[in-house]
């Protein structure tokens, strides 16, 4: 009888052994994978959540730049990458927008991840050069076609958050502009600051000091109200424009299959770190609203976006190579 349990004990225990082990999350650094360059909001929001992350959860986030194919590089790596909350990823916008508008996209959007949290939130912004003769959506709408047509508007690239929301806007209002998409919203923001195109459509947040600083002004914002830090200007609503809302959200994903408690566990820890006041202030200063919404609200997100992109760029004959 001792024996028999002796042996039962040990079997217990055995089996006790890979459950232990499978709480001890985490034991080591966690990649963070930033799919744009340094610099960026994306880049951005992913140091200040990975650095809190790390603080709370006694480990490093290892911030990795994947820049490439208009995020898709990053975010097929992630997709591939082993489900054991050692990989993770900032994505944003294009995520959805991306397997709408591209031919061919190694992934898909909703199934092969877990969404954990969204962060934040930023609306899209048309801005335009100091130079140009309106000064908000309003009366860029009054102006003929001919002559909007001609006024030159630059974009992140082709598929980007700030081109899909123009096609969004011609199929609402009728407004033509002269598309003109860059390798990237930084060169785009460059030549409107230098009065090389008129106009651009991109999230707030990188504009932002050049708003304050008077080199661009900005026509109108994809928000449901007026930002405190750019107060002076209406949102496409008040301009005639009826629920054009166009966030630019960032949030955390893993890849599918990733254990529920260690969702569970960034989801947690990654809400307080929203909550606490340097993080909240640091948010707002970029013009960036805090979310904290979880893995299921996300997921809904992720899912409403693809079929509204979807819809989009069907509408607007769009395919990107």
């Amino acid at each position: 009888m001792t024996r028999l349990i002796s042996l039962v004990c040990c079997a217990l225990g055995a089996a006790a052994v890979p459950s232990f082990a499978a709480e001890q999350y985490p034991v080591r650094p966690v990649r963070f994978v930033v799919p744009y360059a340094p610099g960026g909001g994306s880049d951005i929001v992913a140091r200040l959540i990975g650095q809190k992350l790390g603080e709370r959860l006694g480990t490093t986030f290892v911030i990795d730049n994947r820049p490439g194919a208009a995020s898709m590089m990053a975010t097929e790596l992630v997709a591939k990458a082993p489900a054991d909350g050692y990989t993770l990823i900032l994505s944003d916008a294009p995520h959805a927008i991306n397997v709408a508008t591209y031919k061919h996209v190694n992934y898909d959007a909703v199934k092969d991840f877990a969404p954990i949290i969204i962060v934040a939130n930023a609306p899209q912004i048309l801005a335009a050069h100091p130079s140009f003769p309106v000064d908000t959506v309003k009366e860029l709408l009054a102006l003929p076609k001919t002559q909007t047509e001609k006024f030159s508007m630059g974009s992140a690239g082709q598929g980007s958050a700030g081109h899909m929301s123009y096609e969004l806007l011609r199929m609402r209002t009728g407004l033509v502009l002269n598309h003109v998409p860059y390798k990237g919203g930084g060169a785009a923001i460059t030549d409107l600051v230098a009065g090389q195109i008129a106009l651009m459509f991109n999230a707030t947040p990188p504009i932002l000091p050049h708003l304050q600083s008077k080199r661009v002004k900005g026509l109108g914002l994809t928000a449901a109200k007026r930002n405190a830090l750019v107060p002076a200007i209406p949102t496409f609503e008040e301009s005639g424009v009826p629920n054009f809302v166009v966030g630019s959200w960032y949030g955390v994903l893993a890849p599918a299959g990733t254990p529920r408690h260690i969702v569970d566990l960034l989801e947690r820890e990654s809400r307080r770190a929203i909550e606490l006041p340097d993080v909240q202030a640091r948010f707002t200063a970029l013009a960036i609203e805090p979310d904290a919404r979880g893995p299921d609200d996300f997921r809904r997100l992720i899912e409403s976006d693809v079929k509204r992109w979807r819809e989009t760029a069907a509408k607007a004959n769009l395919r990107v190579e």
